[in-house]
């Protein structure tokens, strides 16, 4: 249930017409706008820290640049997301035994990624769409996990980018929860619904055969009050609730993200820079590599949102 004094209720159009102000206020109109440089990503400077903490609180995301370059260093991505309160890892079963998922390509022969613990988790690896080199279309992390592990923030750092391609497009959901609901107050309503958007089921590694998973697409976090998105564009493993409104809700989404509308950015990261966000809607674009510079990213899920821990 959302709270009635809630900027994201549909009701309460005096709160929201507030917040709209407020979050359109300087809102960044450059995707370097929101690249914050970093020393130490293990004790970031109170400037450091504010820097990437206002961007967040803006935008729903900031860009950190280290001098890592690239260098495997996991320890720092920990560090830095714990410094936002980001702790409680979602470790899915493919990622790695420390809860991080390195997203690199699985070899053109099919062959287990070399020096993998897991010889079969890493063969599998390449039957899923970010262990490839193909794009990846809108979505946000973890649209498909059940409420007890919705993913609320991520981590995404680059150790190697792609010779050619891999590029992110970045939206903050706040945008479009302010697009479609200028459009139609009842696309809202109907995107809050809790069977707005089902997961088949299915059967997977981890818990087996699991039965259909629906809810929401747009909800707000409890704890924090922040809105979050369950969304993907793809057509295959998601059934959409079968009504009118729902319908032309999804197709409005699917406009919105085409438009490239105010608010949304587009960059390749560079080695040793880094996303950490509140779950934004994201794409990757197709790319090429070789296999002896493979691109590699590591990608942290958090069950957490980014939190102010210097107040």
């Amino acid at each position: 249930m959302i709270p009635t004094n809630s900027p994201f209720h549909p009701d309460n159009s005096a709160g929201y017409q507030r917040w709209r102000e407020a979050k359109l206020a300087g809102y960044p109109t450059r995707g370097e706008d929101l690249i914050v440089e970093v020393r130490n990503p293990h004790a970031l400077s109170d400037a450091e820290y504010r820097a990437l903490r206002d961007r967040v609180a803006k935008c729903n995301m900031a860009i950190y640049a280290t001098a890592l370059g690239e260098a495997e260093d996991k320890a720092a991505v920990r560090a830095l997301s714990a410094q936002f309160g980001l702790s409680h890892l979602d470790a899915n079963w493919l990622a790695d035994e420390d809860g991080i998922s390195s997203l690199t390509p699985r070899d053109e022969d099919g062959q287990a990624e070399p020096n993998a613990a897991d010889g079969h988790k890493a063969a599998r690896r390449g039957d899923y769409i970010p262990y490839t080199h193909h794009r990846i279309r809108w979505h946000t992390d973890g649209y498909y996990n059940p409420e007890p592990r919705r993913i609320l923030a991520m981590t995404l750092h680059c150790v190697r980018n792609a010779h050619e391609g891999g590029d992110n497009e970045l939206y903050d959901q706040d945008l479009a929860y302010i697009q479609l609901r200028d459009s139609n107050p009842d696309f809202i309503r109907a995107l809050m619904a809790p069977d707005a958007m089902t997961i088949p089921a299915r059967v997977d590694e981890v818990d087996g055969e699991r039965p259909a998973e629906s809810g929401p697409v747009f909800l707000v976090d409890p704890a924090s009050g922040g809105l979050h998105l369950r969304y993907t564009a793809r057509t295959k493993s998601i059934v959409w609730k079968d009504d009118p409104i729902t319908q032309a809700a999804v197709q409005a989404i699917d406009e919105l993200l085409a438009s490239q509308a105010f608010g949304w950015f587009r960059l390749k990261m560079q080695p040793g820079m880094g996303l950490i966000c509140n779950n934004v809607l994201h794409t990757r674009d197709g790319f090429n590599d070789n296999p002896e510079h493979r691109r590699l990213l590591y990608r942290a899920r958090y069950h957490d949102r980014i939190r102010d821990l210097r107040r």
